[in-house]
């Protein structure tokens, strides 16, 4: 439960969310590993309804859409987490976001597009959503998108 006391899935609820089926991987791996109690969850991009909320270079793309697509990477991530695990409220913590965001050469606010994932994460776990983060700027990333992310959570 978050610090509000809520399910991490009634919190998704308040906050409008509604968690899609886990995105199926488009190359030669699987969504998500778990050795011991950490869930490593695969890059996700920000897709909806079968399309991508955001492609092209930040920089050309405003800083609010990249950090509204770095959001809905946060979603299908924790869709992922759901269907590996059954329910949020199995994560113990959020131990790390690993945030992509194809930007142009001289854009360095890579961490502004990030906060649109880790407020998410707070947003539904609380205390337990605060984590670590790298938040790199790269020139391209899969299927022309602008920001990717990956996560470790640690389960139970």
């Amino acid at each position: 439960m978050n610090t509000t006391g809520q399910t991490p899935e009634a919190r998704l609820a308040e906050l409008g969310i509604e968690l899609p089926v886990a995105p199926k991987p488009v190359a030669a791996y699987v969504p998500a590993v778990r050795t011991g109690n950490l869930l490593f969850v695969a890059g996700q991009l920000p897709g909806k309804d079968g399309k991508l909320l955001a492609t092209g270079k930040v920089g050309v793309l405003d800083i609010d859409g990249a950090a509204a697509a770095a959001r809905q990477c946060a979603v299908n991530l924790l869709a992922v987490v759901k269907a590996e695990v059954g329910e949020l409220s199995r994560v113990r913590r959020v131990v790390k976001l690993g945030v992509f965001v194809a930007c142009e050469d001289d854009f360095v606010d890579q961490p502004k597009v990030a906060n649109g994932a880790s407020e998410l994460m707070v947003a539904v776990f609380g205390e337990a959503g605060k984590h670590a983060r790298a938040a790199v700027g790269t020139n391209a990333l899969p299927m022309g998108a602008s920001v990717e992310i990956d996560a470790i959570f640690e389960v139970d």
